[in-house]
């Protein structure tokens, strides 16, 4: 059974790169959205987000007429999740976004139809949204235990695995771990996948596709977290961290990742908190790791009231301190502020000191709103250097790394690149 017709639900920095690679391959593709700026940009031909070499393949698939934008669910031959899943109280995950999608397309589904979950979930959230659908549509058979092994509605989970600023080409080229509810729902979705992926597509089951996005990025935060306390504890023996990663890396069997301010996105910073949920009693070192990250931001903060301290030290009062902050995005050369540790250490910042916070991040027109309070100013680099008393280095943007180290200021740098 061919895919004529493709609605994918979330047109964030998922859903649109998606939605625009289907397109891009002559499907007609129907993309879902409850942020109706969104929908009209998308209509236009434009974005909403920033993704190198999106733009064009939105604006040459909706010109040619492969790709709409609405707010609400039409039928297609195939429905692909792509909304956010963060969590809730301590670290629970909150699934509700999923459930919204799934109350919002049980109307439209049909016997044949596919519906693929690519939202990064906890273990046998696949198997609830087809409960959920279930419950909508008891006209219809799912891959559920009960209902049989003659099935209505395939469903699957396939997680993205791409890397922001690249998502165009790594849509394209990267594997893709593929598990449905059952093998036919494997099939059904690879055929969909490979309508546009170069890469492998290989088949396991729904629980292990699921596990398989969640250890990816819990692999990636253990290893940041190590970097991080490392960093830690090199500044209290007054080591420098850079030159002693930079040294341990030339052994050929270790590779240190680089520290920073923390973990930010909407991935590694979130997702190993599913498998600590899972597992509470045995995710020990996962959930020591994103402690480890998640207190970065306030050790960070330490240093930077050390270097205030410093300034007023030498006679220039707190209200008269300018404090510079270089970077917001959650990683460089991107827009993205989700979870960012930049972003939460330059609201405290913004919040508790009495003098000027120029905030520096030029992949943005505004200040977010939690920062756009009055006490923080959005400049650009240079006329931050200029006043800075004090420069925070948070995202090693490659605009920061060409310029010059501010020349009187003192400098925290979490990066390494003005060291």
């Amino acid at each position: 059974m061919s895919f004529n017709t493709v609605s994918v639900i979330g047109l964030g920095y998922i859903g649109l790169p998606t939605a625009a690679a289907f397109a891009s391959a002559r499907v007609q593709v129907i993309g879902v959205d409850i942020n109706q700026h969104a929908v009209d940009t998308i209509n236009r031909g434009e974005i909403h987000i920033v993704e190198p070499d999106l733009d064009v393949s939105v604006r040459a698939a909706v010109t040619g007429g492969y790709l709409k934008a609405s707010t609400s669910p039409q039928p297609a031959d195939a429905f692909l999740i792509a909304v956010p899943t963060p969590f809730k109280g301590d670290h629970v995950p909150d699934l509700s976004y999923i459930e919204a999608a799934a109350k919002a397309i049980a109307p439209v589904l049909k016997k044949g139809d596919l519906v693929v979950l690519e939202s990064t979930s906890p273990v046998g959230a696949t198997e609830q949204l087809a409960g959920w659908l279930a419950q909508a549509r008891p006209d219809l058979r799912f891959p559920l235990p009960g209902h049989g092994d003659e099935i209505d509605v395939n469903m699957a989970y396939c997680p993205e695995r791409v890397l922001p600023g690249h998502v165009m080409r790594e849509l394209v080229e990267n594997d893709r771990v593929i598990g449905g509810l059952t093998p036919a729902c494997s099939a059904r979705a690879c055929a969909l996948y490979k309508i546009f992926v170069r890469g492998e597509c290989i088949v396991t089951n729904a629980g292990t596709a699921e596990m398989c996005k969640l250890t990816e990025n819990a692999f990636r935060d253990v290893n940041i977290a190590f970097a991080n306390e490392l960093s830690v504890i090199c500044d209290k023996l007054k080591i420098n961290v850079w030159e002693l990663i930079r040294l341990a890396n030339r052994h050929p069997r270790v590779n240190i990742l680089q520290p920073g301010p923390g973990v930010g996105g909407h991935c590694i910073a979130v997702d190993p908190w599913f498998i600590v949920d899972s597992a509470p009693e045995e995710a020990r070192l996962i959930r020591t790791a994103r402690e480890v990250n998640n207190d970065k931001p306030g050790w960070v903060m330490s240093k930077v009231d050390e270097a205030i301290a410093q300034v007023q030290a030498d006679g220039k009062p707190g209200e008269d301190l300018t404090i510079a902050v270089f970077g917001l995005s959650f990683k460089p050369d991107i827009d993205d502020l989700r979870e960012s540790p930049a972003l939460e250490i330059a609201t405290e910042l913004a919040e508790r000191h009495p003098g000027r916070v120029l905030a520096v991040e030029p992949h943005i027109s505004e200040l977010p709103a939690r920062l756009n309070s009055g006490k923080a100013i959005l400049v650009d680099a240079p006329t931050a250097s200029a006043r800075a008393d004090v420069a925070v280095l948070l995202v090693d943007h490659k605009v920061f790394r060409e310029q010059p180290m501010p020349a009187r200021a003192k400098i925290v740098d979490t990066k390494g690149i003005w060291n």
